[in-house]
C-alpha cells in the first residue's frame, strides 16, 4: 500500500539522520535492487569481502554481485568442514569489508545485535577496514529497550530454528533468558557511535529484511 511505502521511507529517513549524528554513513534505499547497488559502490572491488549469516544481506542479492565482478570473498558455505568453517570466520576478522545485517536498530539510530560464537559483533566493533549493515525497517525499534527485546523475542527465536540447537527459545518462540550451552544470545552489543567516523555504512531498506 502506498500509505505505508511513505511511511516506511519518512521513518527510514529519519532513522538515517540520527545515524549520522553519531558517525555512521547512512544510506536510503527503496528497493532491493538499489540497496545491492549502493552496497557495491560502498565495496572497493580489491577488497576481501566477508559476511555473518544473514537473511537480509542474500535477500539484497549482494554475494552474487560481488562474486560476478571478481572481488574476492570468504564463503563459509563452501567449507568442507567445520574445521575450515572456523578458519573462515576468524578471517573475517582481518577482511577488508565485513556484510551483516543488525537484529535491531533503534529510532535514535543505536545498532543493537545478539550472537551466540561472536562472529557477527567482533568484525562489527573491530578489524574490518569497512562493515556495511543491511537492515530493513522492520527491524526499527522507538528506543534501545525495544530494540534489545525485538532482537531477543523476535529475531532470537526466528534465527533459533535455523541452527541445531537446543534452547527454549527454538522451543516456545520466545526468549527464557536461558544460560544453555547452546544460547545464540551469548553476546549483546550495542553499538552507539561510529569510531572511526564512516568505518560503519548502514543501508536502510524501506521493506521488511530478515527477521
Amino acid at each position: 500500500m502506498e500509505v505505508i511505502k511513505t511511511r516506511n521511507q519518512k521513518l527510514a529517513e529519519e532513522v538515517a539522520k540520527n545515524l549520522r549524528t553519531r558517525h555512521f554513513e547512512a544510506y536510503v534505499a527503496n528497493s532491493l535492487d538499489e540497496a545491492r547497488d549502493i552496497a557495491l559502490g560502498l565495496i572497493p572491488k580489491d577488497h576481501v569481502v566477508g559476511w555473518g549469516g544473514s537473511v537480509s544481506v542474500d535477500q539484497i542479492g549482494i554475494k552474487d554481485a560481488l562474486k560476478s565482478r571478481g572481488t574476492p570473498v570468504i564463503d563459509r558455505s563452501v567449507a568442507k568442514d567445520r574445521a575450515e568453517g572456523m578458519q573462515m570466520m576468524k578471517a573475517c576478522l582481518t577482511c577488508g569489508t565485513f556484510l551483516m545485517s543488525a537484529n535491531a536498530v533503534s529510532a535514535d539510530g543505536v545498532l543493537v545485535n545478539i550472537d551466540g560464537n561472536g562472529n557477527r559483533v567482533a568484525p562489527l566493533i573491530y578489524g574490518p577496514d569497512s562493515v556495511v549493515v543491511v537492515v530493513g525497517t522492520n527491524k526499527i525499534a522507538p528506543d534501545v529497550e525495544s530494540a534489545l527485546k525485538r532482537a531477543r523475542n523476535v529475531a532470537a527465536p526466528v534465527n533459533a530454528q535455523r541452527f541445531d540447537v537446543k534452547t527454549p527459545c527454538k522451543v516456545n518462540g520466545s526468549c527464557a533468558n536461558c544460560k544453555c550451552v547452546d544460547s545464540i544470545c551469548c553476546n549483546v552489543n550495542f553499538t552507539r557511535i561510529c569510531r572511526p567516523k564512516g568505518r560503519i555504512k548502514v543501508i536502510i531498506v524501506t521493506e521488511e529484511l530478515g527477521f
